[in-house]
């Protein structure tokens, strides 16, 4: 009985195990971390193209497609280092084609350049020059203070656009005897030396003020008709050559920029410098 109260038994704990930390491991927190990675770009994305233009946009795909494409003419460089992108304007350049010039050289339609936007920038460029140089903007005006009075520009899709207004009590031209102010030859002359200086055609509209109902039985588009031929003559005879007149048309009352179509300010002609290269 000593013997036998001497041994202690042997007590055997079996440790149960469980491999990856529960029913579905840790995989999960990868695929959820992948996931909300993959929507952070989407996100981001997203708000690229909201909030960059096209010619961003453009730039950020040539970051990260920095591929040139190679055809049987050269590179994709337009000369030595050109720095132009493998885009042309509207067309990406795809197996050596995209260029969207009319008449594009061989070399050019493979490279997919069309290089209407350089020719817009240039014209864009040259038209600014001409507005700053006709209102001193850049410093001292080619136009008298006076007729500057009458001047207003603005560069818009169509091209650069002189506008020449009445104003109270000094109207473009004389209500009686039709003759026009005494600084409008002047001044069409100095529009017509800056108008040298580009290629662009040349559009004139003119527009009148509204007449009362009770006086209307002369119309309105003879007259307007008659105040752009008359700054035509002028300008062709301050040197500007009769083909780069493109067009000609009179409005009329039909289009008056104030709320009351017969307020004097309605009265105006508008040269046009039309645009090439859109």
């Amino acid at each position: 009985m000593a013997d036998g109260s001497n041994q202690r038994p042997i007590i055997i704990k079996r440790k149960k195990v469980v491999a990856g930390g529960g029913h579905h491991g840790g995989a999960w927190k990868v695929a959820y971390a992948d996931f909300v990675t993959a929507m952070m770009a989407f996100f981001m994305l997203m708000w690229l193209l909201n909030a960059t233009t096209e010619q961003q946009r453009k730039g950020i795909a040539d970051y990260f497609s920095p591929t040139v494409p190679i055809s049987r003419i050269s590179g994709g460089g337009d000369g030595s280092f050109g720095g132009d992108s493998v885009f042309s304007e509207t067309t990406i350049a795809q197996n050596g084609t995209g260029a969207t010039n009319r008449r594009p050289t061989e070399g050019r339609q493979a490279l997919g350049l069309q290089g209407t936007d350089h020719d817009a920038q240039r014209e864009i460029a040259a038209l600014e020059a001409l507005e700053d140089a006709l209102m001193g903007q850049g410093g001292d005006s080619m136009v008298s203070e006076l007729a500057l009075a009458h001047v207003n520009s603005r560069l818009t899709d169509e091209g650069l656009i002189i506008e020449i207004f009445s104003r109270p009590g000094a109207p473009l031209f004389d209500p009686r005897t039709g003759d026009p102010a005494p600084w409008l030859p002047g001044l069409a002359a100095v529009m017509a030396q800056l108008f040298g200086t580009v290629t662009n055609a040349v559009g004139i509209a003119g527009h009148v003020t509204s007449e009362p109902i009770v006086i209307a039985s002369e119309t309105r588009w003879q007259a307007s008709i008659t105040h752009a031929q008359a700054l035509r003559r002028m300008l062709e005879t301050g040197g500007l050559p009769a083909r780069r007149i493109a067009r000609l048309t009179g409005h009329a009352d039909r289009e008056p920029i104030t709320d009351d179509p017969m307020e004097v300010r309605n009265d105006r002609i508008e040269v046009i410098l039309i645009r090439s290269h859109l």
